[in-house]
């Protein structure tokens, strides 16, 4: 097998076996990622790359929101209002061209994202 079609193997099998609390760290991984490489590209000026990486991050915000239960958890409501937020805001940084405005979607996501972390390593409460 290539280095690329192992590296494709070991991801896949990686997302296949992993929890869904380890899944939504991995999403919110991929999404700070995206985000930063479009902000990059925007400062760069290669706006084929950003328009790519910022639409990815758009995608991964819209699958975030679909999986929201509003019935389960009471904060779910609040974080669906900072999807819709993150959301526009990639995409008017993708329109205007305005690395300023990915970055700061993306420094509001980090720390969400570490907050999932943090939760996804607690061990299931007993009950």
């Amino acid at each position: 097998m290539t280095s690329p079609a192992l590296r494709n193997r070991y991801l896949n099998d990686s997302i296949a076996t992993a929890s869904p609390g380890r899944l939504l760290v991995m999403l919110y991984d991929r999404l700070v990622l995206d985000v930063a490489q479009g902000e990059e590209a925007l400062l760069a000026g290669d706006r084929i790359t950003a328009a790519d990486k910022l639409q990815h991050a758009q995608e991964i915000i819209i699958e975030l929101r679909s999986t929201l239960d509003m019935s389960v958890w009471s904060g779910a409501a609040g974080l669906a209002a900072l999807y819709a937020y993150w959301l526009a805001e990639l995409i008017g940084a993708n329109v205007g061209n305005d690395a300023a405005r990915a970055r700061a979607v993306r420094e509001q996501i980090e720390p969400v994202r570490d907050a999932w972390r943090e939760a996804a390593a607690q061990p299931a409460a007993a009950g």
